[in-house]
C-alpha cells in the first residue's frame, strides 16, 4: 500500500478498455492521485501537449496505454493512421517523459509486434527475429520502436522505462463494434445478434485454423500495476494466459456459451491474420510475480454476462414520467 500512496501517476487511455481496469488497480492499492488526460484537452500526437501535461500532472510514474487500435479489418482499412498515431504518441510521450525527469515509464505493447513465423510458445528474446504479419504489421512496428527508444533513453540519459506485451485481451467494457473491434467481442456480437434474429448462420473470416491466446482484462491491468512497482529492466516482459485455442474451437465456445445454434459460414478469402500466437510467460512470473487468474471459459462467462447487460441497457426504452 505504502509504494502507491505516496506516488502521482499518469495514466494515458485510463478511460479506455485496459486502461479503466488499470486505473481501479492503482486505486485498490492506495494511489489516490491519478490524472487521466482526455484527447480533448490534449492531442499526444504533438510533442507540445505531451510536455504540457507532463507540465500540469507532475507525475512520479506514467503508465501509456492510450492507442489507436482495432481487429484485422480495422488494421488493413487504417494501416497509415495506425502507424502515425501510434508512433507520435509514444515518442513525444516518451521524450518529455525524459525532459520531464519522471521515476518510471510504463509502456505497453503488442503481441501484433512479434514475427509472423514466431516459434510458439513466443519467448522474449524473439522480438526482432523477422517481420510482423502483414495485415498488423504497422501498427505492430510503431509499438516496437517505443521499445527501442526506451532502451535507448535509459542507455543514455538514465531514464526507467519498462516495456510489457500483453496477448490479445477480452473482457468487460471491450469495443463489441463489429467494424473495429478485436475477434472475441466480435464474435460474441454476431452470435448474440444471429440469436436474436434466429439467422440461419453466420459469417466467420478466414479459415477458423489460426490459433491465439487470449488474457482477460483484469489480469493484465493487474500486471501492470505490478510491474510498474516491482519491475525496472530493460528487457520486455510478456504478459499472456498460456491457453492456445483455434479461432475455430473459439468460436464453438461462444456459440454455445450464447445458446447460438445456427450454423457457421467460414470464408477462407478473407484474412486469417498471424498462423499462430501464444506467449511464454514465464519472465512476469520470475520478475515480479504475476500470474494470469482468470481461465478462458470464465472469462468468456463474464464478458458475454456485461455485454448482454451493456445491449439491454443501451436498448431499454425511457420511461415516461
Amino acid at each position: 500500500m505504502g509504494f502507491w500512496t505516496s506516488r502521482r501517476v499518469v495514466v494515458s487511455g485510463g478511460n479506455g478498455f485496459l486502461g479503466s481496469f488499470v486505473v481501479e488497480k492503482l486505486r485498490a492499492a492506495g494511489c489516490s492521485e491519478i490524472a487521466i488526460p482526455r484527447s480533448s484537452q490534449y492531442d499526444l500526437r504533438e510533442k507540445s501537449a505531451a510536455l504540457r501535461l507532463y507540465k500540469e500532472a507532475r507525475p512520479d510514474i506514467f503508465i501509456h496505454l492510450a492507442a489507436v487500435v482495432g481487429g484485422i479489418g480495422a488494421n488493413r482499412a487504417n494501416p497509415g493512421r495506425f502507424f502515425y498515431d501510434n508512433a507520435a504518441m509514444g515518442l513525444h510521450l516518451i521524450e518529455a517523459a525524459r525532459v520531464a525527469g519522471i521515476e518510471k515509464f510504463v509502456c505497453a505493447g503488442t503481441v501484433c509486434s512479434y514475427p509472423k513465423f514466431t516459434p510458439v510458445p513466443f519467448k522474449e528474446e524473439n522480438f526482432w527475429n523477422g517481420y510482423p504479419e502483414e495485415t498488423n504489421a504497422p501498427y505492430g512496428l510503431a509499438k516496437k520502436m517505443l521499445l527501442v527508444q526506451l532502451q535507448a533513453f535509459r542507455q543514455q540519459y538514465g531514464l526507467n522505462g519498462i516495456y510489457l506485451v500483453p496477448v490479445n485481451l477480452y473482457g468487460p467494457r471491450d469495443n463489441f463494434d463489429i467494424e473495429t473491434s478485436h475477434v472475441i467481442p466480435a464474435l460474441i456480437r454476431k452470435c448474440w445478434e444471429a440469436k436474436q434474429a434466429r439467422a440461419a448462420e453466420i459469417l466467420a473470416w478466414g479459415t477458423g485454423n489460426a490459433t491465439r491466446e487470449f488474457l482477460y482484462v483484469e489480469d493484465a491491468a493487474e500486471a501492470i500495476v505490478l510491474a510498474a512497482e516491482k519491475y525496472a529492466k530493460p528487457d520486455l516482459v510478456n504478459l499472456g494466459s498460456g491457453e492456445e485455442i483455434s479461432i475455430r474451437a473459439l468460436l464453438d465456445r461462444i456459440r454455445a456459451l450464447v445458446g447460438y445454434d445456427g450454423a457457421i459460414r467460414w470464408d477462407p478469402a478473407l484474412p486469417d491474420g498471424q498462423p499462430r500466437r501464444s506467449l511464454d510467460s514465464s519472465r512476469a512470473l520470475a520478475e515480479f510475480g504475476w500470474r494470469a487468474k482468470t481461465g478462458l471459459r470464465d472469462g468468456l462467462e463474464q464478458t458475454i454476462r456485461w455485454f448482454e447487460r451493456d445491449v439491454m441497457r443501451a436498448t431499454r426504452a425511457p420511461v415516461a414520467g
